[in-house]
This record gives C-alpha cells, sequence and structure tokens, in this order.
C-alpha cells in the first residue's frame, strides 16, 4: 500500500512561519495531485492548497498570498510553506494523494495529520 508521512507542524505565534512537508511511499507508480486539508475543532475538513504533477497549484480563498504548495516528483514530496499565520489557521493538517499504482488501480490517501497551532 502507501503511506504519507506529515511532519513540520508546531505551535507559532502568530505572523510566523511554518513549513508542512509530506512523503509518500509504497507501490506507487506515479502520483497524480497532492494536496494539503486542514480540519479545526468543530469544522469540516477542508482544502488550503493542491498541485499537480505538471506544477498547477490552487488554493483556498483565506491563504491565497500566504500560503506556498511545492512539490518534488522524484521524492514523491509535497510542501506546504505557510507564512503571516494567523489564529484562524489553527487546525489538523492532513496531506492527500491521488496515486497510480504499478497495477494500474489508483487510489487517495491521507496522512496521519499534523497539528499547527497559533497563538495570538
Amino acid at each position: 500500500q502507501v503511506q504519507l508521512v506529515e511532519s513540520g507542524g508546531g505551535l507559532v505565534q502568530a505572523g510566523g512561519s511554518l513549513r508542512l512537508s509530506c512523503a509518500a511511499s509504497g507501490s506507487i507508480f506515479s502520483i497524480n495531485a497532492m494536496g494539503w486539508y486542514r480540519q479545526a475543532p468543530g469544522k469540516q475538513r477542508e482544502l488550503v492548497a493542491a498541485v499537480t504533477s505538471s506544477g498547477s497549484t490552487n488554493y483556498a480563498g483565506s491563504v491565497k498570498g500566504r500560503f506556498t504548495i511545492s512539490r518534488d516528483n522524484a521524492k514523491n514530496t509535497v510542501y506546504l510553506q505557510m507564512n503571516s499565520l494567523k489564529p484562524e489557521d489553527t487546525a489538523v493538517y492532513y496531506c492527500n494523494a491521488a496515486v497510480v499504482h504499478y497495477s494500474g488501480r489508483a487510489g487517495g490517501y491521507w496522512g496521519q495529520g499534523t497539528q499547527v497551532t497559533v497563538s495570538s
């Protein structure tokens, strides 16, 4: 199968920065879109940013201009650079990958989540 391992979360003051990483491993032929989602307490999980294999990106309106998503296809890794963090960015951040296996089957996979807490 496929494992997604996230790192880089933590506690930061408002206005600060964090960089999240997510590395995919396992039975992977290729990865189409990779993305970051977040879920705050009492709220639904929402898309933060996504990037295709060709580098096209998509952002939630609330993070445009502050967050940057990127990926290293050779390492099957996606990154999320978060600048000018706000208390409302506090959430558990999850990595997602749309994987194509060697068998030709495709599937979506999630990381375990990493906590980001922004203090005011």
